[in-house]
């Protein structure tokens, strides 16, 4: 007989907490700790298993030392991962004993799903969002999700447009399926028009329907290609036949920066979107946290790179990003909840009944505003996080790791052996005060640059990503979790970049 499972559980946490405290010293797991994992693992089902407490054993001793660190450690800056606060690894254990389904508002049997709508508000409200007219939010699995969410509903509703237009407003994509209402609405194309898109959009455009020849990427110019020309959005917004999306990107993924640098500039994408019946999706998966930041002094480019995006129709964005509670966990937000209402309502199942009002005093069900019918309680560990630190934590913390991003960016642009990206002149003069939470650089040799990342991450002390930029290697430092210390991990990134120039020089 096994002993009971909480005995377990409440002497390996313990251990637990010690063995991923020891991880920290490394940024990523030796090839001896991935190859004995792989070899540790169960070749078959057996027939009888290895029990809880063996299990748990081969999970400490095989497993986990073959797991990277990318949430422990501030020094991981391969992609924004975050991390995950104190109070957001409690709740998120909590979410997994109790183990939740909130995609029904059932309040007379849990509170689930009132506590997933009061963490959206606060969360809202942390990025200064009107929680009375954002009444069409939910939790996803991430940003990617949120994606789909996005252009499903902005689907619908510029194909609707053109049917109403029609005279036809009878039909619904959501009913007749996106071949009949396009034909019916006249419309032969439906087309995607942003700048410099995250990959992430193609798929969600595939998903939906709309197909990835659909993104038409409208960059301003050569120098700055993650900025939307809005003359060529609105020569596109005219084409007859046609119905548009217009995805603004906040915060492009290899530079971190933002499509747009004013409320006037979004202002006036909304009046040429109002015109042509278009509908606004923000891409914000982690540049959207910029709104959260003081709007003058050193910030201020950041917060004008938010600024409008209360005018758009819906915005994705990532929790298990900026926000640092563990993964999964995005977040969709829309002004027109009739519309997430009409693509996801789940229909004709007698025993998910609920109550749909929307309005801040009744939950509506999740079951009618996203994809999933089954759901994680991914919502708890947000609302701890926010009802632990609040807005102050989150502006320090954010502040903290720009402040740390701009130092690492100084020391590459005053480095003999590096140069910091984009080489573009309108940035040259001040690309320290544009830089947000990404610095993406090169070696200036080109045989060291073709090995650079490789040499970076071999050191065990941090991890960045390989990228390209202008069709050549790059590297790419992203700053994201809540443990930055802007004069310590200066001083680790400064010594490995050190460390390989020597190590380069003396092969």
């Amino acid at each position: 007989m096994e002993e009971p499972i909480n005995a377990i559980y409440d002497q390996t946490h313990s251990q637990l907490l010690s063995l991923l405290s020891k991880a920290t010293s490394n940024i990523l797991p030796t090839s001896d700790n991935i190859e004995r994992a792989v070899s540790s693992l169960t070749p078959h089902l057996r027939k009888d298993g290895l029990g809880t407490r063996r299990t748990i054993e081969h999970l400490m001793d095989d497993i986990i030392p073959a797991l990277n660190a990318s949430s422990l450690s501030s020094n991981y800056y391969g992609f924004v991962t975050g991390g995950s606060t104190p109070a957001a690894c409690i709740a998120d254990q909590i979410v997994s004993v109790c183990d939740q389904n909130v995609q029904v508002h059932l309040p007379k049997e849990t509170v689930a799903t009132v506590v997933e709508d009061r963490a959206l508000i606060l969360l809202l409200e942390l990025l200064e969002l009107d929680a009375t007219k954002w009444t069409g939010r939910t939790f996803t699995t991430g940003a990617t999700a949120s994606n789909v969410l996005g252009l499903a509903c902005a689907r619908d509703q510029v194909v609707q447009n053109a049917l109403k237009r029609r005279g036809a407003s009878s039909t619904d994509v959501a009913s007749s399926g996106l071949i009949a209402a396009c034909l019916e609405a006249g419309v032969g194309k439906i087309q995607i028009l942003t700048a410099m898109p995250h990959s992430s959009l193609a798929k969600a455009s595939s998903i939906v329907g709309l197909g990835r020849t659909a993104i038409e990427v409208l960059p301003l110019s050569d120098d700055q290609p993650w900025k939307l020309d809005l003359q060529k959005l609105e020569e596109k917004l005219r084409a007859s036949g046609t119905a548009s999306i217009v995805v603004i990107s906040c915060g492009e993924v290899n530079t971190g920066q933002f499509s747009t640098e004013s409320f006037e500039e979004f202002q006036h994408i909304r009046t040429l979107c109002d015109m042509y019946d278009a509908w606004i999706h923000v891409d914000g998966a982690f540049g959207l946290f910029g709104r959260i930041l003081e709007v003058n002094g050193e910030f201020r480019d950041i917060s004008g790179g938010c600024g409008g995006i209360e005018l758009a129709d819906s915005i994705t964005g990532d929790a298990h990003k900026l926000l640092n509670v563990p993964y999964d966990c995005g977040f969709f937000f829309c002004r027109w909840p009739n519309v997430t209402q009409q693509v996801f309502r789940n229909s004709n199942a007698a025993y998910l009944t609920s109550d749909t009002t929307v309005d801040l005093n009744s939950v509506q069900s999740p079951l009618n505003i996203g994809i999933e019918n089954s759901r994680r309680f991914r919502a708890l560990p947000v609302y701890a996080t926010l009802t632990a630190y609040g807005r102050a934590f989150y502006q320090t913390t954010l502040a903290q790791q720009i402040q740390f991003a701009r130092a690492a960016a100084s020391y590459i642009l005053s480095h003999p052996d590096f140069e910091l990206l984009p080489q573009y002149p309108k940035l040259d003069e001040d690309k320290i005060r544009h830089t947000y939470i990404i610095v993406l650089f090169r070696a200036k040799d080109n045989a060291l640059n073709r090995k650079l990342v490789r040499m970076i991450n071999a050191t065990g002390k941090i991890y960045v990503s390989g990228t390209t930029w202008a069709g050549n290697p790059a590297s790419r430092i992203a700053v994201s979790n809540w443990r930055v210390d802007k004069k310590r991990d200066l001083s680790i990134v400064s010594g490995v970049l050190e460390e390989v120039i020597e190590q380069w020089r003396d092969a």
